[in-house]
Formats: C-alpha cells, structure tokens, sequence
C-alpha cells in the first residue's frame, strides 16, 4: 500500500528506554478522517505511543509519516505547524479567561510572543471562535470565565482550542475521565462530528464509550499491537480476552 492512502502511517516504531522496549516495532496505519480508539491495560505503551507522534519523546527506530512527510526529526512545534494536536489527560486551559479569550488566543496567529503582542481580533477569528463554540457546545458560554466551567465543559473548551488551530490529526488521551453520564454522551456526540474533517486517535479505557465511537479498536499490549478492528472482533478475540478484558 502506497503511503499517501493514510493520513498517518508508523512502521517500525520502537522507543526504549534504559534497555526497556515501551514500544517495540509497532505499525500502525490511520485513515483520513478516521476515529480510531487505542485500549490496552496500564504500561501497554499508549501514552508513549502519542508522544513519539506529537514529538515529546523521540524515537530510537522506525518511521512516523504524516501526509506522507517523515516526522521523526522534527521537533515538537513543528509538528503541531504541520497540524497534529495533542490533548493530554488534565486540561490545560487559561481558568481567568473567558471562554471566548480562550479560543481567540489559540488561533494560530496568536501563539508566538510576537503574534499574542500584535495579534488583532479580526472577523476572520471571530468567525473561527463561533464555529468551534459551537462544534464543541459553549456558544452560550463565550463569555464565561474557564474557571466556572464544569468538569465536562472544561474538556470541551481544550478541545475546542485545538480545533482552533484546524489540525488534520486530533490526539486525545483519556477525554472522558471524571466526566457525568450526560457529559458522556455529549463528548461521544462531538467526537463523531470533529473526525469528519480530520483524523482522530482517542486512548481510552471505558469500553461501553468506546463502541459508541470507534470506528476502528487497535489494542496495545506491552508496546505492541495485539489486535486491531471492529470493536466486536476485538472484545471477541481470545488473545483480548486473555490479556485485557479477562482481568
């Protein structure tokens, strides 16, 4: 398969350190505009696995194309540029800010020091702040301050400033956590919306949340993909069922 088909392709991939593989010649392949969701228990290498793509950690071995352009030498802001954006598990969002200024100042113009000191509120941004207030459900919330925000809703607003920036590759590590079942249901409702212009890649534990969103299931297991496709033919896989949901 030509390396243009996906929008991500790994080959080979290993990372160790001190003489421990975390990930160990791993490939993996992400479509355009796909939803895929990695499982696997605690120490599997899924969080490593999203550091080695946005550039945090580097890779001792393999390849990591995105748009068919190699990755692995490039450092981190660099890769965000070339629109991959990457939410860790606490959301880092401005609490003193309103939900607007949290957007307004994730707008792509804005993220230099030189940017942030020049940076005027076009129509432009004003446009991009509605649309992403919407997608991501606090239109009515523009003026809150972040602090105020529920649990949920901050989530959202971190997404929202990732979007802000129009990445082709979302990576979200653990989205749900903490959230209310309502809050659930509305996260898993905004991710089927944002893969259908990009790709995205969620880690998560929660199962009944991932077969809602998925639509591909890769497992992780000791820094090696022990399976991969539908969620059914993944819970139903005897090697799954050993290593992960068994326990």
């Amino acid at each position: 398969m030509a390396a243009t088909e996906f929008a991500l392709y790994i080959e080979d991939l290993s990372v160790s350190f001190d003489g421990f593989k975390a990930i160990d010649s791993l490939n993996l392949y992400i479509d355009k505009n796909e939803l895929r969701v990695i499982i696997g228990p605690n120490g599997a290498g899924k969080t490593t696995l999203l550091d080695l793509i946005c550039g945090r950690t580097r890779a001792t071995q393999g390849s990591i194309k995105f748009k068919d352009e190699e990755l692995t030498r490039l450092p981190e802001y660099a890769r965000v540029r070339r629109g991959i954006g990457r939410k860790f598990q606490t959301p880092s969002i401005y609490e003193n800010l309103s939900v607007f200024k949290n957007l307004e100042v994730s707008f792509p113009a804005g993220r230099s020091v030189l940017g942030s000191l020049f940076f005027k509120c076009t129509d432009e941004v004003l446009a991009r702040v509605q649309v992403v207030a919407e997608e991501i459900g606090l239109a009515d919330k523009l003026d809150t301050e972040a602090g105020l925000l529920s649990h949920g809703q901050k989530q959202w607003l971190e997404i929202g400033m990732l979007l802000m920036q129009e990445p082709e590759l979302l990576m979200l590590d653990e989205p749900i956590a903490g959230m209310s079942a309502r809050e659930r249901e509305l996260t898993a409702e905004l991710l089927k919306r944002i893969c259908k212009n990009r790709s995205v890649i969620v880690i998560e534990h929660d199962m009944a949340f991932v077969a809602q969103i998925a639509h591909k299931v890769t497992v992780m297991h000791q820094g090696k993909i022990l399976a991969e496709g539908s969620m059914d033919k993944v819970q139903n896989d005897p090697k799954v069922i050993d290593v992960y949901l068994g326990h």
